[in-house]
């Protein structure tokens, strides 16, 4: 789909703050999102596959991470992302990001396989609230305002 590998110049840093950055890094606010994928993706598999191995259920959700990864980065979902939500000015990711981003979702799994389910709620939580708090959005607005954008979210998010 002609994403960069990495952001102009070859540039590689760990984090990509909010701006011109944002979704070009290995790490970005985002990633907290991807953490919390892995986290929903193991409770869902947990329960509708309860056959599979943890291997499979891994694999599966890396496919579906995966999956993600290409939809979130094609045209439309770009084009959705820059009428719809704060990130006017989103490019889209670097394939480093996007790889990160499912390594990240990868990590979320398999520490949910690791902790009990009230550890990984608190964690979910956190991942949750702490970009809320800085950034103004998090994975439950990002998907909110792809699917039915408000325009009281969209102000308040506009006055990071």
């Amino acid at each position: 789909m002609g994403r960069p590998l990495t952001y102009r110049g070859g540039l590689i840093e760990l984090w990509g703050p909010a701006g011109a950055k944002q979704s070009q890094m290995l790490l970005d606010w985002y990633s907290a999102s991807h953490v919390v994928h892995g986290f929903l993706f193991y409770g869902l598999l947990h329960l509708a596959a309860k056959r599979w191995k943890p291997g499979q259920r891994l694999f599966a959700a890396t496919i579906v991470e995966a999956a993600w990864e290409i939809v979130e980065n094609s045209p439309v979902i770009i084009d959705r992302y820059r009428e719809a939500t704060i990130a006017l000015g989103y490019r889209g990711d670097t394939v480093l990001n996007s790889v990160s981003d499912i390594a990240m979702m990868i990590a979320g799994f398999l520490l949910a396989a690791r902790i009990p389910v009230w550890a990984s709620v608190m964690i979910v939580l956190v991942l949750e609230l702490v970009p809320l708090a800085i950034i103004r959005d998090n994975l439950t607005l990002n998907v909110w305002m792809l699917l039915s954008p408000n325009d009281t979210v969209l102000a308040w998010q506009a006055r990071a």
